[in-house]
């Protein structure tokens, strides 16, 4: 066995939540071994998309041992219990993915059958209606779900919605105190050592270099090093995602905090709403092929909750990934590494789980290649899985305006193909045990935009008795629960009132 060789040296280029997480990440590993550099100009601007999260963010902040109603106070933040799409299936149509537990499985049977069992006897209840999540989300209601599995509270589950670059100015404070250099520069070059091209250092405008055994890339759609400096390819998803532009504005915010985000379906692509605090967080994600720039803007606009805060902003970005998101000694982190539109509220998701990756993985100054293929191979699927996760959303629908129709119509991949096949027929999702979205996350897209199996399964006739019986009851004790729950806004108010 061979002597270790410790890096020593860690350079992170490029700030906002990408980089701060990264930056508050390693100095929790390895702050005692290394010496952590963090380089941004604030000459660039950054592209904060994160605002919306899913549950295992509540994890990295936990394993950062951040105070929950402190960073919630500190960033504006309210409670995300799942996310609300308008007009997603057709004009007039709308339902809920909510978060936490969707029904109760009964006798062995997957509870989701025993819905298709009764909508196929005339219910008309839908699937969401079994979840606390949905039900405390549609009555502007919150509370930390119970430990006691006994307690119907504890099938809630929940996320935030925060102000993205608050959140990088408290991750960077939580860094910093702990050791993290910052520097404020522009980097203009880089250079490669002879012997085998692995970056040796980075030279800013002011001509100062900087130099490191391990790269982080966190410099943004640009990939500063990964793909500037190592050349690692993109492959571009647009025959897939169609939707490569975006217009975001705030405006002003109402006494009222639902507890969710919601997502509505446009023309030419779908606008979301993201309740903070301090205001709402809207934006228009859209194809340019179908709507032009302008007006986008104008159904933005037209389409607040409240008045605007500023001129609208536009971001163009295309959907896809890097083939290799760990090159030689850089690894690309957050939008450097692929970017996947936060419909399903995934941005800062895949920053979090790059960085477990990574310090699962975490190399020597040798730089093993068998930790960067593994830890692509394991990015990469993480890409394709939410891939197809939300080109669910645009295939399955039965809009009829052009953009909608030709994602109807378009050859989908064979992974995807496969799930919805599965379902048709069988009325079981096909799910990975490693994937993010689960069993009922699935079931909740594929039943709210009306993708339906030809049968349940046959045990849902065989056993648990009186079914109808159980689900009344089981709606009931969720509305009771739910009603227990204080008003979101009042809970804000009581525990994590913004300090801003």
């Amino acid at each position: 066995m061979s002597d270790p060789r410790p890096i020593r040296r860690i350079v992170i280029t490029g700030g906002g939540s990408a980089g701060w997480m990264t930056a508050a990440t390693l100095v929790d590993a390895v702050r005692d071994s290394c010496r952590i550099e963090l380089i941004e100009s604030t000459a660039i601007g950054t592209v904060g998309v994160g605002e919306a999260t899913i549950p295992p963010i509540r994890y990295f902040n936990q394993q950062l041992r951040l105070d929950e109603n402190a960073f919630l106070s500190a960033t504006g933040g309210t409670f995300k219990l799942g996310i609300e799409f308008v007009d997603w299936t057709r004009p007039g149509q709308r339902y809920f993915h909510p978060f936490g537990r969707i029904g109760t499985d009964h006798d062995g049977v997957a509870f989701h059958q025993y819905w298709l069992r009764e909508r196929a006897r005339g219910s008309d209840v839908p699937f969401e209606e079994y979840a606390l999540s949905c039900v405390a989300a549609r009555a502007g209601r919150f509370g930390r779900p119970s430990s006691d599995p006994r307690q119907v509270s504890s099938s809630l589950d929940y996320a935030y919605h925060f102000d993205a670059s608050l959140y990088a100015k408290y991750l960077r404070r939580y860094a910093e105190q702990r050791g993290v250099r910052h520097t404020d520069g522009k980097i203009v070059d880089f250079s490669l050592r002879a012997d085998d091209g692995f970056i040796e250092s980075v030279t800013l405008e002011s001509g100062d270099r900087i130099e490191g055994d391990l790269f982080i890339d966190c410099s943004g759609f640009r990939g500063l090093l990964i793909g500037g400096a190592l050349g690692a390819a993109y492959d571009d998803w647009r025959q897939w995602l169609p939707c490569d532009r975006a217009v975001t504005v705030g405006c002003s915010v109402g006494s009222e905090l639902p507890p969710y985000t919601r997502c509505t379906a446009r023309r030419a692509g779908w606008q979301w709403r993201i309740p903070l605090q301090h205001r709402l967080g809207n934006g228009h994600v859209y194809s340019s092929e179908y709507v032009s720039d302008d007006e986008a803007a104008a159904v933005l606009l037209a389409n607040l909750d409240g008045e605007p805060l500023g001129e609208p902003r536009q971001i163009r970005f295309t959907p896809g990934a890097r083939r290799q998101s760990w090159s030689r000694n850089c690894v690309a982190i957050g939008l450097a590494a692929g970017f996947l539109e936060p419909l399903e509220s995934t941005a800062l998701h895949v920053i979090q789980t790059a960085l477990a990756r990574l310090l699962a993985l975490f190399p020597d100054r040798d730089f093993d290649p068998a930790l960067a293929r593994e830890f692509n191979r394991a990015t990469r699927a993480e890409y394709e899985w939410i891939r197809d996760f939300l080109l669910l959303h645009y295939h399955a629908q039965q809009r009829d305006e052009p953009m909608w129709r030709r994602a109807r119509a378009m050859t989908i991949p064979e992974t995807l193909a496969y799930r919805i096949e599965q379902f048709r027929r069988t009325g079981r999702p096909v799910v990975d045990a490693a994937e993010l979205f689960q069993r009922n996350n699935w079931l909740a897209v594929l039943l709210g935009q009306e993708v339906w199996p030809v049968r349940y399964q046959p045990l849902a006739d065989a056993r648990g008795g009186d079914i109808s019986q159980f689900m009344a009851w089981t709606r009931n004790e969720l509305r009771k629960a739910a009603c227990a729950l204080p008003a979101h806004h009042e809970y804000i108010a009581r525990h994590c009132r913004a300090a801003l």
